[in-house]
């Protein structure tokens, strides 16, 4: 297998930096052997900074964490194994704890649809990435929505796997009890083959001709949703009702974002990041804010937040009794300008993580899948499954790709050199 397609990688990634500020670290091609055999051989795969890689540093995109690793995570092991070459680590928001990927240490990472608007976050790097063409795959995490959303707003496809899917060894915490792995990738073949490496999941999945969609209310119909996502999501709709699949509006009460999100989980990040607090590390303005606010939830707020987390599982286990999958927009805007805090007037975490972060504390998998023809970047769909239905998830997706429905181009010039077609051929 020639090294041409590294090579060619990481020159576009050298090439962009100025521009996309996607990553905090690139190889040296000539210090790279890539494989000749296995279901990723020949693929660059961008690494979000917060995955250990052996003889790297993780930063966690912070100013004070340098980790040396002496062993690779075991997703990226995996990765490895099945002859990826990993040609550079990514940008993202500080810790992960947050969507913007604007790092005050690193500096921003930009949208390749407009580098004065933001890629998402926390895993914004590998997505800009993606987007623009530069690497086939990168690979980062969701605690709650950090694949996905960063998908949604740079056009890509992205998996978020069923807590414990994908083993978390080797990665930096921000919840353990809800932090995953997942891909990031302009095609579904790509998307399988990183999923199916690093999870060692052979399932195989066959879909029914005619599925049963949900579309989950109130949490969809009280969205804080721009009319052109509104628009795209409904003539997703229209598409899967004439390809003859059943889509019904389905009661979710009381599932709603709210305070309860952070309740839930303040524990866990306390513990994650007491001791370096308590040594007086330096944070960033913005995160820094959140977890002062973090360590002041009581314990009466977290045990609130477990129940609500509770009844949130209890609700997904009863809406997958009476359909196949669930349908939302990834995200109810597409854009985010660099610098300014919010969109409409709410604050940009509240309105681009509305539809994801549920999804996290139920535990299920979902992917996000750009819609085709629908602008620049193009709406995003989620649909959301049962818990470890990743290969039906893919198999669908595969399934829109193949009717049109969903489909990926690279944005702009810096996607010349990236897959032109949905499944990367």
């Amino acid at each position: 297998m020639t090294r041409d397609p590294i090579a060619h990688s990481l020159d576009a990634a050298a090439g962009s930096q100025q521009v996309l500020n996607a990553f905090t670290h690139l190889e040296d091609a000539e210090n790279l052997e890539p494989a000749s055999a296995g279901p990723l051989a020949g693929r660059p795969i961008a690494l979000k900074d917060l995955l250990d890689q052996a003889d790297r540093v993780t930063t966690a995109g912070s100013a004070f964490y340098r980790r040396h690793a002496d062993v690779s995570a075991t997703a990226v092991s995996r990765l490895e194994d099945a002859g990826g070459t990993i040609t550079g680590r990514t940008g993202l928001h500080e810790f992960a704890f947050g969507f913007s990927s604007e790092n005050p240490h690193f500096g921003p990472v930009r949208n390749p649809w407009g580098p004065n608007t933001w890629p998402g976050g926390a895993s914004g790097g590998g997505r800009a990435a993606v987007g623009a063409g530069i690497v086939p795959i990168a690979i980062g995490t969701d605690t709650g929505g950090s694949v996905r959303v960063p998908a949604a707003l740079c056009g890509c496809f992205g998996l978020k796997v069923t807590h414990g899917a994908i083993p978390t060894a080797g990665v930096f915490p921000l919840v353990p009890s809800i932090d995953t792995i997942g891909p990031l990738t302009g095609s579904v073949d790509d998307l399988e083959a990183a999923y199916r490496a690093m999870s060692h999941d052979t399932t195989r999945a066959r879909l029914p001709d005619r599925l049963r969609f949900g579309i989950p209310q109130p949490w969809t119909g009280n969205a804080p949703m721009d009319i052109h996502v509104e628009n795209g999501f409904r003539a997703a709709l229209d598409r899967l009702e004439e390809s003859g699949h059943e889509v019904h509006i389905i009661d979710l009460p009381d599932v709603m974002p709210d305070r309860n999100l952070i309740f839930a989980i303040a524990r866990e990040i306390q513990d994650v990041h007491r001791d370096f607090r308590e040594a007086g590390e330096t944070y960033g303005e913005e995160v820094g804010r959140r977890l002062d606010d973090i360590f002041t939830v009581t314990d009466e707020e977290m045990s609130a937040g477990r129940a609500w987390q509770e009844m949130v599982r209890s609700r997904f286990d009863d809406a997958f009794a009476t359909v196949d999958f669930l349908l939302t927009p990834t995200v109810p805007t597409m854009r985010k300008t660099i610098g300014v805090d919010t969109i409409e007037g709410t604050h940009y975490r509240k309105v681009l993580s509305w539809f994801t972060a549920i999804v996290n504390h139920a535990l299920c998998p979902a992917v996000a899948a750009p819609l085709a023809g629908t602008g620049s970047p193009p709406v995003s769909l989620q649909v959301i499954g049962p818990l470890r239905s990743e290969a039906a998830l893919i198999a669908l997706t595969g399934n829109l790709v193949d009717s049109g429905v969903c489909g990926f181009r690279p944005a702009g010039p810096l996607g010349a050199t990236g897959p032109t077609s949905p499944h990367g051929e």
